[in-house]
């Protein structure tokens, strides 16, 4: 199956080795699943104490996530999130469904039982894009949210940060745009989520990279992304800014610059997001490239989601064999 997904120039041969994937997914109890229910007990009974990991593979999918699920069963892990991003599935030349059909395979294979975390990372809109052509943005982007449900996607992070504009003189309408697209995002996804689902969708005020958000950011966000929602179910968790970058700082030498996280504002914006709002909590970005011992501050800090995708490259980069270096 994996050989023919990946391999096959036959569209119609790999529809049945996509059909074959879910069938047989269902009848193990491996079930494409929303997060949703988890992060609304987060945010009601105040459950702080963990972090979930969410994992970009971008190349080895299917092993990759064989080791992921391998090293869960080890630890006993709580719950994890496979990811996508708008950008890898460009990139890496992975449609939704080829992905969601080697993460479901790779959990088949090491006799994994229970839901499947499946997201759409960074679902993001390009700003030059959209100022040039609107429409047409968005509808590329409800396109691939489209595909993205249909994979079984039932986690999906809309980031129209991208949108923010810092020359505004109010923080209301620097975050405009953004809650405004978030919001029409963010219906149009419920109206095609299947029924019986409620997907989780997060939504995003600062573009990583950028400076650090502020609680004035989040409440001019959440104001006005609740007025457009119009008591539609909304956003389960909110990304932030706190000082990383995508991939990290390559220094001169080659290695890797340590990035300094502002956690006082992680846990200020978490506790914001679930006591005001009934959210998780925040997302921190750009995680992977942070020294080891930094990740046991996530879940003290209260942060509910902690994304991961560059390490995870590497590893693999690592261990490629020398001819291939």
């Amino acid at each position: 199956l994996v050989d023919n997904l990946l391999l096959s120039h036959s569209d119609h041969l790999k529809n049945i080795c996509h059909w074959v994937v879910f069938e047989a997914a269902n009848k193990f109890g491996i079930i494409p699943s929303s997060i949703q229910t988890l992060y609304e007990a987060r945010a009601r009974h105040n459950l702080t104490h963990f972090s979930v990991p969410a994992i970009n593979l971008r190349t080895l999918t299917y092993d990759s996530a064989r080791a992921v699920f391998r090293a869960a069963e080890k630890i006993s892990a709580g719950p994890f999130i496979f990811e996508i991003a708008r950008s890898e599935i460009g990139y890496t030349e992975q449609r939704p469904l080829e992905y969601s059909s080697f993460v479901i395979l790779a959990a088949i294979r090491e006799g994994f039982r229970g839901p499947v975390f499946i997201q759409g990372d960074h679902f993001q809109v390009k700003a030059k894009n959209f100022l040039q052509d609107r429409d047409r943005e968005v509808n590329q982007l409800k396109d691939i949210i489209s595909e993205a449900i249909q994979a079984g996607f039932y986690n999906i992070d809309i980031d129209s940060s991208t949108l923010v504009d810092l020359s505004k003189s109010t923080i209301d309408e620097q975050q405009k745009l953004n809650y405004e697209i978030c919001a029409l995002f963010t219906k149009f996804i419920r109206e095609l989520q299947p029924k019986g689902i409620e997907i989780s969708v997060g939504g995003e005020i600062g573009e990583v990279g950028g400076k650090n958000s502020t609680p004035e950011e989040l409440h001019a966000f959440m104001r006005g992304y609740i007025s457009m929602m119009q008591g539609i179910t909304g956003i389960s968790k909110i990304s932030i800014q706190t000082g990383t970058t995508h991939g990290g700082i390559i220094l001169p030498d080659g290695s890797m610059e340590k990035a300094k996280i502002d956690f006082d504002t992680l846990k200020v914006l978490s506790q914001i997001a679930r006591t005001e709002f009934g959210m998780a909590g925040a997302v921190q970005h750009g995680a992977s490239t942070l020294p080891k011992d930094a990740f046991h501050h996530f879940p003290e800090y209260e942060c509910a989601e902690i994304h991961l995708a560059t390490q995870f490259q590497n590893i693999v980069y690592d261990c490629l064999p020398s001819s291939l270096k």
